[in-house]
């Protein structure tokens, strides 16, 4: 067990018996506070993401999987690299985020990575981004994953951490801060509460190679400043500010004080760490 600035943390707290019912990462992207999520999202881990595909080599003709997408962006960077040669899958429980129909390479399809058998076709990369850590069956997701590479395939994992470092402002030298920290503390407590693993990103590199991945590595990326993490703040709570205040850690004043105090752009508000995590299948 850890202190930090007073609290007492517990990591065994965030891994509690619960599991979600609609095998998704929290918050739930159809809420009407998560249309600009994929946004804040691209901004805050696009270039990571693209970096780490780049380096596993992605070139023309790869079949691509993309798990849980959530949104265009990373697909559509995906579909051009691949090229009319190769094919990028996207899939997802709900894709009403797909505003027109995919054209050859990119294919969206409705699947439950949690409880659906994995496509078939045998895939270069897999990848997902901000969705195991919330699903239900985690084990059975990663599970189908791995079967769906074909021998050589590159497995890229990309979950959050925010037991890792619970903080909003980890320069806490203010009230702002203070709020803001109280805030993410009861934020994290309520996505444990509701399912989440909130320690899930940093047991990956020890799950892929007990899967039998060769080569694995990971890094962690953490903004600790930037427009796209104040962006995602401010949706986030949003979003949850009902069951916040249900729960009791926080007032409806807390969170108007807050999101006004992240409104004025002079809040450095960190988002969770990153941690991203690959190997390739034997």
């Amino acid at each position: 067990m850890t202190q930090i600035d007073g609290h007492l943390l517990d990591p065994r707290q965030y891994a509690g018996p619960r599991q979600l019912s609609d095998h998704r990462q929290l918050p739930d992207s159809r809420s009407s506070g998560a249309r600009t999520r994929p946004d804040a999202f691209a901004a805050l881990f696009d270039p990571t993401t693209f970096g780490h595909v780049e380096r596993l080599g992605i070139g023309p003709g790869w079949r691509c999987w993309e798990v849980g997408a959530g949104g265009t962006s990373v697909i559509s960077w995906l579909a051009r690299r691949v090229g009319p040669t190769g094919r990028v899958l996207a899939t997802d429980i709900d894709t009403s985020w797909q505003t027109r129909a995919a054209r050859s390479p990119l294919e969206v399809r409705i699947h439950d990575v949690a409880a659906d058998p994995p496509p078939a076709g045998g895939f270069d990369l897999v990848h997902a981004r901000l969705v195991l850590a919330g699903v239900s069956d985690r084990e059975r997701a990663l599970a189908s994953m791995l079967r769906a590479l074909r021998p050589g395939g590159r497995l890229l994992i990309e979950e959050p951490d925010p037991a890792l470092q619970p903080l909003a402002c980890p320069d806490e030298h203010g009230p702002a801060e203070e709020l803001a920290n109280r805030l993410r503390r009861a934020l994290c407590a309520l996505l444990a509460e509701r399912g989440a693993d909130v320690t899930y990103g940093r047991r990956l590199p020890r799950l892929l190679r007990e899967a039998g991945l060769r080569g694995v590595e990971s890094d962690a990326y953490f903004p600790l400043a930037s427009p796209g993490g104040a962006a995602l703040e401010t949706v986030t709570l949003q979003q949850l500010r009902t069951e916040l205040t249900a729960a009791g850690p926080a007032t409806e004043e807390d969170i108007d004080q807050h999101l006004s105090n992240v409104a004025t752009g002079a809040l450095d508000v960190a988002a969770p760490p990153l941690i991203s995590t690959w190997g390739r299948k034997a």
